[in-house]
């Protein structure tokens, strides 16, 4: 037993990292319970382990009596005074108790014990080592799969990727390597847990932090950021310095740094947006390429309403309504988007005014010159370049009618002035 022991936990504290002193406690303490047990005694039981030889003895402390009534707690007067001549009735005295099968008892409570150990001290270690690590990055192995969670090997240890943190357009396959954030490091009732995310914000944000210098020296600040994980995210950036260019430091050199950040991402578009203070102004970078025909700023209901010509308004709101939701997540308002109707208003009115005038001169009603009008015939003159079979058809109306229509415009047009 004392070779295997030493031999043990000289392993142990090599290649696990373990002092021999914190193994030996965790031993001692599993033998005290073991010694209990074995010997009935419910008094102190102390154990004394040799972490040089090996050597493994157990000391009680009976109580001294005239009388043993209880030999596994009491000791008598005549023998306590051969180990200690001014021993008194009633005192406690430590004698060594080791049975002659201790070894046998110690070396499966000592196995028991450092496995034991090992564990709570792995899972100590991951805590210790990850607790100030939340907000970074890390690489991984995919080691396996839990339902939908994807446990990440981290070398030493190991960590979970929940569904909810997974990218829904990533797959992962076992052996893939992977980058992660760190979202959380929970000390839980099963132990400390290391929670992965790709698909945070913040993800993004770190991973900028290390492409781009200028914002890991904080030259270039992000903002905000607004993400929908696997298919766009939208980036805010702002410098202090009036001779740097935030976008462009970013984008990097041929847009290197930027590209960098797609590829990790797996080809999800990444926007960078140059961050202003005045919501109009940050809107208008946001919303871009749109061009925006007014913005109405509502502070009461933080919002903003713009109007957009109608070619554009379906790129503004973008698919499903996701740039929408992202420009409006990065500025910070809510977005009310709408058609810009003021050119459309004054065609209209163009037209029922063309419609009224042709009614008058013509003798029309007013719902035969708005058939003319939306026909393209929206004036005298262009009436006349039609013929009565052109009208006839638009009314419709027989061919005299259509005749004298024409008729009564050619006068109309005689009697204007020149």
């Amino acid at each position: 037993m004392n070779s295997e022991f030493i031999a043990m936990l000289d392993y142990l504290e090599r290649e696990k990292g373990i002092k021999r002193e914190v193994l030996i406690e965790a031993i001692s303490t599993a033998l005290i319970t073991a010694a209990k047990k074995s010997f009935s005694i419910s008094r102190e039981v102390r154990i004394d382990i040799n972490s040089k030889s090996g050597q493994i003895r157990a000391f009680a402390k009976p109580l001294v009596v005239e009388t043993v009534t209880h030999p596994q707690e009491e000791i008598s007067l005549t023998r306590a005074r051969q180990i200690k001549r001014d021993i008194a009735l009633g005192d406690e005295i430590e004698v060594e108790v080791t049975p002659s099968d201790f070894g046998r008892i110690a070396a499966q409570t000592a196995r028991q014990a450092i496995t034991q150990r090992i564990r709570q001290i792995e899972k100590n270690m991951i805590y210790e080592e990850f607790k100030d690590r939340a907000g970074e990055i890390v690489s991984g192995t995919v080691r396996r799969f839990e339902r939908l969670d994807v446990v990440i090997d981290l070398g030493k240890f190991e960590a979970i990727m929940p569904s909810r943190e997974r990218v829904a357009t990533e797959e992962y396959n076992i052996g893939d390597r992977l980058r992660a954030y760190v979202l959380a490091v929970e000390n839980g009732t099963r132990g400390p847990e290391i929670i992965l995310s790709r698909s945070h914000p913040n993800f993004i944000r770190r991973l900028f932090e290390i492409e781009v210098s200028e914002i890991n020296d904080r030259t270039v600040e992000i903002r905000s950021i607004a993400r929908e994980a696997g298919f766009r995210t939208k980036v805010a950036v702002y410098s202090a310095n009036e001779k740097i260019d935030p976008v462009g430091a970013c984008v990097g050199v041929r847009g290197a740094r930027v590209k960098n950040i797609v590829r990790e991402l797996n080809n999800e578009k990444v926007d960078i947006i140059r961050w202003h203070e005045d919501p109009r102004e940050f809107l208008k970078e946001a919303i871009k390429p749109t061009r925006l025909k007014s913005i109405e700023v509502d502070e009461a209901s933080h919002t903003l309403r713009i109007t957009v010509d109608k070619e554009e308004l379906a790129l503004t709101i973008g698919k499903r309504g996701q740039n929408a939701r992202l420009t409006s997540r990065l500025v910070g308002w809510e977005l009310d988007i709408s058609e810009d109707r003021t050119a459309a208003e004054v065609f209209e009115q163009q037209m029922a005014g063309a419609a009224h005038q042709l009614a008058s001169a013509l003798g029309l009603t007013e719902k035969e010159a708005k058939i003319l009008t939306d026909g393209g015939m929206t004036s005298l003159e262009v009436i006349l370049t039609a013929e009565s079979t052109d009208i006839a058809e638009l009314l419709p109306c027989d061919l005299t009618r259509a005749q004298l229509i024409l008729e009564a415009a050619k006068k109309q047009l005689e009697q204007s002035p020149s």
